[in-house]
């Protein structure tokens, strides 16, 4: 019989981390741990860290969320399959059986990754692929919010450590100083063939968000993510009529039917989107949301939700099961002053896994001491 339980973890920046909603210090994730009574030593171990702001599942019910969703994982006596996709499919039977939907995306990326992980034997191998043979994922470098001499610092530090595609986050500062670093940026590094793409988190007014992309257009940036709030009935008209190309993100968090993602994709036409696990209903989630911006010629990839070196492992070997030229944001391994020791390496633009690393998540478990929530 497989059981469960559930360790809460504060994950803290090592910088003051900024963005258009605002500055974070930690972060909060609760870690699922998968084993089966005959071998008890033996777990899969999965992430669920949902964002404020951004998850509809975060808040004060969350983890009485989660807890009732191991209850009753273990009370329907689930058996471990012998093939991964088995596996995804028994998962999505079951989050419908117990009315865990994809709403709650975090609970459902953290018990898909601790089942694979377990049916793998506990290495923190999720997916058998390229990824964990040496070949590693093209990454892009985040700059973060911040004042003008903190973000170029941030950009020639990315740049000289050899990344070329770098990923700004715009809307929380003034505009015209946010241009300014984009003018540094190619004025100075005209050479380097730098890729940049904006993030604004919806940041921009819907009244003068066409006229800000249009004045962004000078600095030759590859696309924008989110320029306005979800929802909003102007996005359509962005995505037709901007001379940058539009990436959706906070846009598809909360739609999960086949049905509803492949309307708003035919209804908006992006030029990308963007997928967290997540966020965006956990594997099978992004795996929809992949074959359908496929069938519709549109652009994708994926990145990380600040998750710790286990939920970002889990997201690369999820990737590298598609082939994707495009950068994809999974940089995020160094943010953490407490982050758990693990084989991943960020480096000269690539995401390498190194096998011969060890992980060392003891600070997860230290000596046991209770500060897991058991399941009954």
């Amino acid at each position: 019989m497989l059981r469960a339980d559930s360790h809460r973890y504060v994950l803290k920046f090592s910088f003051a981390a900024r963005t258009s909603r605002g500055p974070m210090t930690e972060k909060t994730s609760w870690f699922v741990r998968l084993w089966d009574d005959s071998n008890p030593q033996v777990y899969g171990l999965g992430e669920c860290g949902p964002l404020q702001g951004l998850s509809r599942e975060y808040g004060d019910q969350f983890e009485s969320t989660l807890l009732e969703a191991l209850s009753t994982f273990q009370k329907n006596n689930f058996s471990l399959p012998e093939k991964q996709e088995d596996a995804l499919a028994a998962l999505s039977h079951f989050f419908s059986a117990c009315a865990i939907s994809r709403e709650h995306s975090s609970i459902v990326f953290g018990i898909e990754t601790a089942l694979l992980d377990l049916m793998h034997g506990g290495k923190r191998l999720i997916f058998k692929n390229q990824f964990i043979e040496k070949i590693p994922v093209p990454i892009n470098g985040l700059v973060w919010m911040g004042g003008l001499d903190f973000m170029l610092q941030q950009v020639e530090i990315k740049i000289r450590e050899g990344y070329r595609c770098m990923k700004l986050k715009v809307g929380g500062l003034d505009f015209e100083k946010e241009c300014d670093v984009l003018n540094y940026i190619r004025r100075k590094y005209f050479r380097e063939k730098i890729e940049i793409r904006l993030d604004a988190n919806g940041a921009f007014k819907k009244e003068d968000a066409l006229d800000k992309i249009n004045s962004l257009k000078r600095f030759d940036i590859h696309s924008i993510e989110q320029p306005i709030k979800p929802g909003l009935p102007e996005m359509e008209e962005i995505c037709a009529q901007s001379p940058i190309p539009i990436a959706l993100d906070e846009e598809m968090i909360g739609i999960h039917s086949l049905d509803q993602k492949e309307n708003l994709l035919k209804r908006l036409k992006p030029q990308f989107i963007i997928l967290k696990p997540t966020l965006h209903g956990g594997f099978v989630g992004c795996d929809e949301w992949i074959r359908l911006a496929d069938n519709q010629q549109i652009g994708w990839w994926i990145t990380s939700a600040l998750e710790s070196n286990i939920g970002l492992n889990a997201i690369a070997q999820f990737t590298s099961r598609y082939s994707s030229a495009l950068h994809h944001g999974l940089g995020t391994g160094q943010i953490y002053e407490n982050n758990f020791p693990s084989p991943l390496l960020a480096e000269k633009g690539l995401l390498h896994f190194q096998p011969e690393e060890k992980w060392d998540i003891t600070n997860l478990f230290p000596q046991e001491s209770g500060e897991s929530l058991y399941i009954s």
